[in-house]
Protein backbone atom coordinates (compact mmCIF):
# COMPACT_ATOMS: atom_id res chain seq x y z
CA UNK A 1 0.00 0.00 0.00
CA UNK A 2 1.48 3.52 -1.05
CA UNK A 3 0.05 6.73 0.33
CA UNK A 4 0.91 10.10 -1.23
CA UNK A 5 -0.36 13.62 -0.96
CA UNK A 6 0.75 16.85 -2.91
CA UNK A 7 -0.25 18.88 0.31
CA UNK A 8 2.36 18.03 1.91
CA UNK A 9 4.87 19.74 -0.72
CA UNK A 10 3.04 23.27 -0.17
CA UNK A 11 4.40 25.96 2.25
CA UNK A 12 2.02 26.46 4.77
CA UNK A 13 1.65 30.09 3.64
CA UNK A 14 0.09 29.32 0.47
CA UNK A 15 -2.76 26.64 2.98
CA UNK A 16 -3.33 29.96 5.02
CA UNK A 17 -5.02 31.31 1.99
CA UNK A 18 -8.33 31.96 2.26
CA UNK A 19 -9.73 33.51 -0.77
CA UNK A 20 -9.32 30.37 -3.26
CA UNK A 21 -11.26 27.32 -2.80
CA UNK A 22 -9.14 24.43 -2.59
CA UNK A 23 -10.07 21.30 -4.32
CA UNK A 24 -8.83 17.75 -2.77
CA UNK A 25 -8.93 15.19 -5.41
CA UNK A 26 -9.05 11.53 -4.29
CA UNK A 27 -7.33 8.92 -6.78
CA UNK A 28 -7.25 5.07 -6.43
CA UNK A 29 -4.88 3.08 -8.52
CA UNK A 30 -2.96 -0.17 -8.75
CA UNK A 31 0.76 -0.17 -7.40
CA UNK A 32 3.24 0.41 -8.23
CA UNK A 33 2.68 4.23 -8.89
CA UNK A 34 5.25 4.20 -11.48
CA UNK A 35 3.04 2.27 -14.02
CA UNK A 36 0.34 4.50 -14.18
CA UNK A 37 2.43 7.46 -13.91
CA UNK A 38 1.04 8.47 -17.72
CA UNK A 39 -2.27 8.55 -16.72
CA UNK A 40 -1.87 10.48 -13.95
CA UNK A 41 0.27 12.87 -15.75
CA UNK A 42 -2.75 12.55 -18.24
CA UNK A 43 -5.44 13.55 -15.71
CA UNK A 44 -3.61 16.94 -13.83
CA UNK A 45 -2.87 17.98 -17.81
CA UNK A 46 -6.52 17.76 -18.45
CA UNK A 47 -6.88 19.52 -14.77
CA UNK A 48 -4.68 22.07 -15.56
CA UNK A 49 -5.98 22.77 -18.85
CA UNK A 50 -9.41 23.89 -16.69
CA UNK A 51 -7.34 25.99 -14.45
CA UNK A 52 -6.64 23.74 -11.25
CA UNK A 53 -2.95 24.16 -9.96
CA UNK A 54 -1.64 21.86 -7.61
CA UNK A 55 -0.83 24.07 -4.10
CA UNK A 56 -3.06 26.85 -5.55
CA UNK A 57 -6.87 25.44 -6.08
CA UNK A 58 -5.97 21.62 -5.75
CA UNK A 59 -4.87 18.61 -3.84
CA UNK A 60 -4.15 15.67 -5.02
CA UNK A 61 -4.62 12.55 -2.82
CA UNK A 62 -3.08 9.64 -4.91
CA UNK A 63 -3.93 5.47 -3.47
CA UNK A 64 -2.04 2.76 -4.72
CA UNK A 65 -3.28 -0.84 -3.72
CA UNK A 66 -0.70 -3.24 -4.03
CA UNK A 67 -3.42 -5.62 -5.04
CA UNK A 68 -7.35 -5.84 -5.02
CA UNK A 69 -8.24 -7.07 -1.64
CA UNK A 70 -6.44 -3.51 -0.37
CA UNK A 71 -8.62 -1.30 -2.31
CA UNK A 72 -11.67 -1.13 -0.06
CA UNK A 73 -9.03 0.17 2.76
CA UNK A 74 -8.11 2.81 0.62
CA UNK A 75 -11.31 4.38 -0.61
CA UNK A 76 -12.42 4.23 2.88
CA UNK A 77 -9.35 6.45 3.50
CA UNK A 78 -9.87 8.70 1.25
CA UNK A 79 -13.82 9.10 2.00
CA UNK A 80 -12.49 9.85 5.33
CA UNK A 81 -10.08 12.58 4.15
CA UNK A 82 -13.63 14.04 2.73
CA UNK A 83 -12.57 14.26 -0.69
CA UNK A 84 -14.60 16.13 -3.19
CA UNK A 85 -14.24 13.78 -5.97
CA UNK A 86 -12.44 10.47 -6.51
CA UNK A 87 -11.08 9.73 -9.44
CA UNK A 88 -11.45 5.81 -10.29
CA UNK A 89 -9.31 4.33 -13.49
CA UNK A 90 -11.50 1.75 -14.33
CA UNK A 91 -14.16 -0.91 -12.95
CA UNK A 92 -12.58 -2.22 -10.38
CA UNK A 93 -11.52 0.77 -8.42
CA UNK A 94 -15.06 1.59 -8.95
CA UNK A 95 -16.15 -1.48 -7.23
CA UNK A 96 -14.24 -1.02 -4.02
CA UNK A 97 -15.59 2.61 -3.73
CA UNK A 98 -19.18 1.48 -4.18
CA UNK A 99 -18.42 -1.22 -1.09
CA UNK A 100 -17.74 1.94 1.01
CA UNK A 101 -19.52 5.05 -0.28
CA UNK A 102 -22.95 5.94 -1.68
CA UNK A 103 -22.42 9.85 -1.71
CA UNK A 104 -18.80 10.74 -2.32
CA UNK A 105 -18.77 11.90 -5.82
CA UNK A 106 -16.70 9.30 -7.94
CA UNK A 107 -15.91 9.87 -11.70
CA UNK A 108 -14.49 6.46 -13.65
CA UNK A 109 -11.80 6.64 -16.74
CA UNK A 110 -12.21 3.65 -18.62
CA UNK A 111 -15.05 1.90 -17.03
CA UNK A 112 -15.92 -1.81 -18.46
CA UNK A 113 -19.44 -2.24 -17.90
CA UNK A 114 -20.94 0.54 -15.99
CA UNK A 115 -25.01 -0.51 -16.21
CA UNK A 116 -24.46 -4.59 -15.57
CA UNK A 117 -22.50 -3.97 -12.72
CA UNK A 118 -25.10 -1.73 -11.14
CA UNK A 119 -22.87 1.32 -10.31
CA UNK A 120 -25.07 3.58 -12.60
CA UNK A 121 -28.90 3.29 -13.93
CA UNK A 122 -28.87 4.17 -17.20
CA UNK A 123 -25.83 5.93 -19.47
CA UNK A 124 -28.14 9.21 -20.02
CA UNK A 125 -28.79 9.37 -16.32
CA UNK A 126 -26.83 7.67 -13.86
CA UNK A 127 -28.83 8.65 -10.67
CA UNK A 128 -25.98 7.79 -7.92
CA UNK A 129 -22.77 9.39 -6.95
CA UNK A 130 -20.82 7.90 -9.98
CA UNK A 131 -20.67 9.04 -13.68
CA UNK A 132 -17.32 9.25 -16.54
CA UNK A 133 -16.51 7.21 -19.52
CA UNK A 134 -16.84 4.07 -20.58
CA UNK A 135 -15.94 1.39 -23.16
CA UNK A 136 -18.24 -1.98 -24.01
CA UNK A 137 -16.06 -4.54 -22.72
CA UNK A 138 -17.91 -7.55 -24.05
CA UNK A 139 -18.06 -5.97 -27.90
CA UNK A 140 -14.44 -4.89 -27.63
CA UNK A 141 -12.77 -8.39 -26.59
CA UNK A 142 -14.81 -10.04 -29.18
CA UNK A 143 -13.57 -7.55 -31.45
CA UNK A 144 -10.46 -8.74 -30.45
CA UNK A 145 -10.06 -11.93 -30.38
CA UNK A 146 -11.45 -11.78 -34.43
CA UNK A 147 -8.62 -10.16 -35.13
CA UNK A 148 -6.27 -12.43 -33.78
CA UNK A 149 -7.61 -15.13 -35.65
CA UNK A 150 -7.38 -13.13 -38.49
CA UNK A 151 -3.97 -12.82 -38.22
CA UNK A 152 -3.24 -16.50 -37.71
CA UNK A 153 -5.73 -18.05 -39.75
CA UNK A 154 -4.14 -21.39 -39.35
CA UNK A 155 -4.88 -21.44 -35.28
CA UNK A 156 -7.18 -22.63 -33.41
CA UNK A 157 -6.68 -22.62 -29.67
CA UNK A 158 -6.29 -19.54 -27.62
CA UNK A 159 -5.52 -18.19 -24.51
CA UNK A 160 -7.47 -15.65 -22.65
CA UNK A 161 -5.64 -13.85 -19.49
CA UNK A 162 -8.32 -12.69 -17.44
CA UNK A 163 -8.51 -10.68 -14.09
CA UNK A 164 -10.04 -12.86 -11.41
CA UNK A 165 -10.85 -10.16 -9.18
CA UNK A 166 -12.10 -7.61 -12.11
CA UNK A 167 -15.93 -8.16 -11.72
CA UNK A 168 -16.64 -6.84 -15.25
CA UNK A 169 -14.90 -9.72 -16.86
CA UNK A 170 -17.02 -12.03 -15.85
CA UNK A 171 -19.70 -11.10 -18.51
CA UNK A 172 -16.66 -10.67 -21.04
CA UNK A 173 -15.40 -14.38 -20.76
CA UNK A 174 -19.33 -14.69 -22.03
CA UNK A 175 -18.76 -12.81 -25.31
CA UNK A 176 -15.21 -14.22 -25.62
CA UNK A 177 -17.20 -17.95 -25.54
CA UNK A 178 -19.68 -16.46 -27.93
CA UNK A 179 -17.03 -14.79 -30.26
CA UNK A 180 -14.96 -18.24 -29.92
CA UNK A 181 -18.04 -20.56 -30.92
CA UNK A 182 -18.97 -18.15 -34.06
CA UNK A 183 -15.39 -18.08 -35.02
CA UNK A 184 -14.91 -21.92 -34.81
CA UNK A 185 -11.88 -21.50 -32.09
CA UNK A 186 -11.29 -23.04 -29.21
CA UNK A 187 -10.78 -20.69 -25.75
CA UNK A 188 -8.56 -20.97 -22.50
CA UNK A 189 -9.64 -19.06 -20.23
CA UNK A 190 -6.60 -18.46 -17.67
CA UNK A 191 -7.03 -16.32 -14.34
CA UNK A 192 -4.58 -14.56 -12.45
CA UNK A 193 -5.30 -11.88 -9.45
CA UNK A 194 -1.63 -10.66 -9.41
CA UNK A 195 1.83 -10.31 -10.62
CA UNK A 196 3.53 -12.99 -9.29
CA UNK A 197 0.34 -15.69 -11.01
CA UNK A 198 1.74 -14.39 -14.62
CA UNK A 199 4.32 -16.98 -14.55
CA UNK A 200 1.88 -19.81 -13.84
CA UNK A 201 -1.00 -18.64 -16.23
CA UNK A 202 2.41 -18.51 -19.14
CA UNK A 203 2.69 -22.06 -17.99
CA UNK A 204 -0.32 -23.34 -17.98
CA UNK A 205 -1.00 -21.56 -21.99
CA UNK A 206 2.10 -23.28 -22.78
CA UNK A 207 0.80 -26.69 -21.57
CA UNK A 208 -2.24 -26.41 -23.28
CA UNK A 209 -0.35 -25.53 -26.39
CA UNK A 210 -1.90 -22.35 -27.13
CA UNK A 211 -1.15 -20.10 -30.81
CA UNK A 212 -1.82 -17.06 -29.46
CA UNK A 213 -3.48 -15.17 -26.63
CA UNK A 214 -5.80 -12.27 -25.33
CA UNK A 215 -5.39 -10.20 -22.65
CA UNK A 216 -8.29 -8.64 -20.99
CA UNK A 217 -7.32 -5.56 -19.76
CA UNK A 218 -7.37 -4.39 -16.71
CA UNK A 219 -5.61 -2.45 -13.99
CA UNK A 220 -3.40 -5.47 -13.44
CA UNK A 221 -2.24 -6.12 -16.76
CA UNK A 222 -2.25 -2.58 -17.78
CA UNK A 223 0.23 -2.25 -14.43
CA UNK A 224 2.24 -5.20 -15.48
CA UNK A 225 2.34 -4.36 -19.63
CA UNK A 226 6.23 -4.69 -19.68
CA UNK A 227 6.50 -7.76 -17.79
CA UNK A 228 3.52 -9.16 -20.02
CA UNK A 229 5.16 -8.09 -23.65
CA UNK A 230 8.28 -9.82 -21.57
CA UNK A 231 6.67 -13.47 -21.36
CA UNK A 232 5.12 -13.61 -24.20
CA UNK A 233 8.18 -12.88 -26.45
CA UNK A 234 9.79 -15.60 -23.92
CA UNK A 235 7.16 -17.89 -24.93
CA UNK A 236 7.23 -16.68 -28.51
CA UNK A 237 2.69 -16.38 -27.88
CA UNK A 238 1.60 -13.77 -30.78
CA UNK A 239 -0.09 -11.55 -28.24
CA UNK A 240 -3.53 -9.20 -28.76
CA UNK A 241 -3.39 -6.60 -25.59
CA UNK A 242 -6.81 -3.75 -24.84
CA UNK A 243 -4.38 -0.88 -24.32
CA UNK A 244 -1.69 1.14 -27.16
CA UNK A 245 0.51 1.49 -24.26
CA UNK A 246 0.90 -2.83 -23.78
CA UNK A 247 2.13 -2.82 -28.11
CA UNK A 248 4.40 0.20 -26.87
CA UNK A 249 5.85 -2.27 -24.24
CA UNK A 250 6.17 -4.48 -26.46
CA UNK A 251 3.22 -6.43 -26.66
CA UNK A 252 2.46 -7.60 -30.21
CA UNK A 253 -1.07 -5.75 -31.14
CA UNK A 254 -4.07 -3.91 -29.27
CA UNK A 255 -7.22 -2.77 -29.90
CA UNK A 256 -8.78 -0.52 -27.90
CA UNK A 257 -9.95 2.99 -27.45
CA UNK A 258 -7.55 6.02 -27.09
CA UNK A 259 -7.29 5.60 -22.63
CA UNK A 260 -5.49 8.87 -22.62
CA UNK A 261 -8.15 11.04 -24.47
CA UNK A 262 -10.65 8.96 -22.24
CA UNK A 263 -8.27 10.29 -19.23
CA UNK A 264 -8.28 13.86 -20.28
CA UNK A 265 -11.87 13.90 -20.72
CA UNK A 266 -12.82 12.60 -17.51
CA UNK A 267 -11.26 16.18 -16.14
CA UNK A 268 -14.49 17.69 -17.27
CA UNK A 269 -16.61 15.17 -15.26
CA UNK A 270 -14.75 16.48 -11.74
CA UNK A 271 -14.48 19.98 -13.32
CA UNK A 272 -18.52 20.04 -13.60
CA UNK A 273 -18.65 18.66 -9.98
CA UNK A 274 -16.64 20.64 -8.34
CA UNK A 275 -18.11 23.45 -9.89
CA UNK A 276 -21.82 21.74 -8.18
CA UNK A 277 -23.25 19.58 -10.69
CA UNK A 278 -24.24 15.88 -9.32
CA UNK A 279 -22.58 13.19 -10.87
CA UNK A 280 -26.44 11.45 -10.99
CA UNK A 281 -27.22 13.88 -13.88
CA UNK A 282 -24.00 13.90 -15.81
CA UNK A 283 -24.38 11.21 -18.81
CA UNK A 284 -21.86 8.71 -19.29
CA UNK A 285 -19.91 8.95 -22.58
CA UNK A 286 -19.12 5.73 -24.54
CA UNK A 287 -15.80 5.69 -26.11
CA UNK A 288 -16.20 6.40 -29.88
CA UNK A 289 -12.52 5.94 -31.82
CA UNK A 290 -10.86 2.66 -31.38
CA UNK A 291 -7.77 2.03 -32.69
CA UNK A 292 -5.46 -0.99 -34.29
CA UNK A 293 -1.68 -0.89 -33.15
CA UNK A 294 0.75 -3.12 -33.55
CA UNK A 295 4.57 -3.36 -33.22
CA UNK A 296 6.60 -4.58 -35.93
CA UNK A 297 9.47 -5.31 -34.20
CA UNK A 298 7.81 -7.63 -32.41
CA UNK A 299 6.09 -9.74 -35.26
CA UNK A 300 9.58 -10.02 -36.44
CA UNK A 301 11.18 -11.44 -33.61
CA UNK A 302 8.41 -14.00 -33.66
CA UNK A 303 8.91 -14.75 -36.74
CA UNK A 304 5.29 -13.47 -37.89
CA UNK A 305 4.48 -12.24 -41.23
CA UNK A 306 1.58 -9.99 -41.44
CA UNK A 307 -0.31 -9.25 -44.45
CA UNK A 308 0.41 -6.00 -46.06
CA UNK A 309 -3.85 -5.40 -46.14
CA UNK A 310 -3.48 -5.70 -42.20
CA UNK A 311 -1.11 -3.54 -41.47
CA UNK A 312 -2.38 -0.89 -43.70
CA UNK A 313 -5.38 -0.72 -41.78
CA UNK A 314 -3.39 -0.27 -38.87
CA UNK A 315 -4.16 3.30 -37.22
CA UNK A 316 -0.33 2.84 -35.82
CA UNK A 317 3.11 0.65 -36.88
CA UNK A 318 5.84 0.23 -34.06
CA UNK A 319 8.90 -0.38 -35.94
Amino acid sequence: MTVFSTSSLWPLAGRAQQDVKIARLGFLGPAPASNYALRVEQLRAGLRDLGYIEGKNLIFELRWANNAAQLPELARELVRLNVDVIYAPSSTEAGAISQVTKTTPVVFGTHADPIRLGHVASLARPGGNMTGLTMLLTELVAKELEILTEVLPRSHKFGVLYTSTAPSHIPALQAVETAAQRLGVQVIMVPVQQVDDFDGAFATMVQERVDGFLVVASSLTFSARALLAALALKYRLPSMFGNREDVAAGGLMSYAPDFGDLTRRATTYIDAILKGTKPADIPVEQASKYELVINLKTAEALGLKLPEAFLLRADAVIE
